[in-house]
Parts: structure tokens; sequence; C-alpha cells
């Protein structure tokens, strides 16, 4: 992560504070000490956020986070020893619904995706803004999954050849399909509130009721459903 990002003047205008009734507790997992000790530092002057824990290591974090679970934990992809795709899958297997969020130097599209495969709820390039990574956390807090458009769409391509045993995509409305469809194509939540004209919050209480309905923790298994739907109907 650039170290100047941090170091810029931010105003109320960039910086996405949540509700004062919630505290979002972050766990992060980065090797990079300087990068690790500014990351808590920046929680920790941000309102509705809080560093629960950092760990340099994916071991040291498999030993502890399932005793101390946050709310959303930050991993590195490149981690000495155990690799943090590795980390995201032990931690998935033990704790299906832990939201984690991957960082990354580069959006290096088979590693995002090896991570979004393992469990992962999404990833972040370590150059975004200030800003950008709260709204992330945010995000995936609510139940969201930050990712870019063609890696949706390899999360789609990887289930095209696959069968499905059962379609549980029959239960969503017209309405949450438009909503799901949106979110296979990458769309970030406000273009989907805006092509379906409604509200954000609207499309959040859909997102919501697709997860409970398709029995899923993330955008990436309800896209990874989506294409199977798609595939029974070739």
């Amino acid at each position: 992560m650039e170290m100047s990002s941090f170091a810029e003047t931010r105003t109320s205008e960039e910086l996405t504070t949540p509700s004062p009734y919630t505290m979002i507790k972050v766990s992060i997992v980065e090797d990079d000490t300087m990068l690790r000790e500014t990351l808590i530092r920046y929680f920790a002057g941000q309102a509705g956020f809080r560093c629960q824990m950092a760990y340099p290591t994916a071991e040291a974090a498999l030993e502890d986070i399932p005793k101390n679970p946050p709310d959303v934990v930050l991993m590195d992809i490149n981690l000495p020893g155990m690799s943090g795709i590795d980390c995201v899958a032990r931690l998935h297997a033990a704790m299906p619904s832990l939201k984690i969020v991957m960082l990354t130097v580069f959006e290096d599209s088979d590693q995002v995706f090896k991570s979004l495969s393992a469990g992962a709820f999404g990833y972040l390039v370590k150059s975004n803004r200030p800003a950008k990574i709260l709204q992330a956390i945010r995000d995936v807090y609510e139940g969201g999954s930050p990712m870019s458009g063609h890696i949706a769409r390899m999360v789609v391509k990887s289930f095209e050849k696959r069968q499905a045993t059962h379609n549980e995509t029959d239960s969503l409305t017209p309405r949450e399909l438009e909503v799901l469809h949106g979110l296979s194509c990458g769309q970030p939540y406000k273009q989907i509130a805006s092509e379906l004209g409604i509200s954000l919050s609207t499309v959040r209480t859909y997102i919501q009721r697709i997860y409970e309905k398709l029995h899923v923790h993330s955008q990436t298994e309800a896209v990874m459903k989506y294409a199977r739907r798609q595939d029974d109907r070739r």
C-alpha cells in the first residue's frame, strides 16, 4: 500500500463513516511491519472501526482468529510460510461466515480468483485510497463483495461446464434475479440501484434475501449458483 495514501489530508466527504451504533472489528494479517502498523494506526483514528488484532503470519492468524473472531479480516495474499490463500481456505472451512478481504499489490487475476474460490469475500489493491478501503470493509460487513467485473466473469466461467444437481435460484423473485445478474456482471451496488430504479438500501435488502434463499454467505457463492442456473438453461 502506498504509504503516502495514509499521509494525505482527508476531508469528511472522502471518508465513509459507519453508523455511530456500529463498531466494525477488523483483524489484519500482513507480514510487512511498517504497513501493518500503519493500518493499525489508521483504523484507530476512524469512527466506527476498530483494529481487533494484527498478525504477521497466516499461522498466527489461524491459531487466534477462531478464538477471537473479528467482523472482517484483511488478509495479505503473499505471506511467509503458509500463503494467504491457504489461510483463507482453512479459516473458511472452520468459520464459513467469516468475512475475509484479500490485500494484494497488483490485481493478479489468477491469485485473486484462487482467493475467492478459497472463501474470500473480495479483494483490495494495496494502493487504494483510505476512503475506498473503509467503503470496501463496510460493504463486506453488510454482505457485499468488492470485485471487479472481469474477476466476476472468471467466477461465472469457472462453473460454465459444471452440472447443477439442484437449482436453488428457482426460489428467487424476478427482481432478485435482476439484482443477482448485476452482481454476476461485477456491477457495484450503486450501479445496480441506478439501473433498476431502486434505492441502495433496497439493493442491500434484496442481496440479504438472495443469500438467505441460496444458503450462501458471500457474493462469490451467490454468483457461482447463478452460473449453474445459466448452465441449466442452455
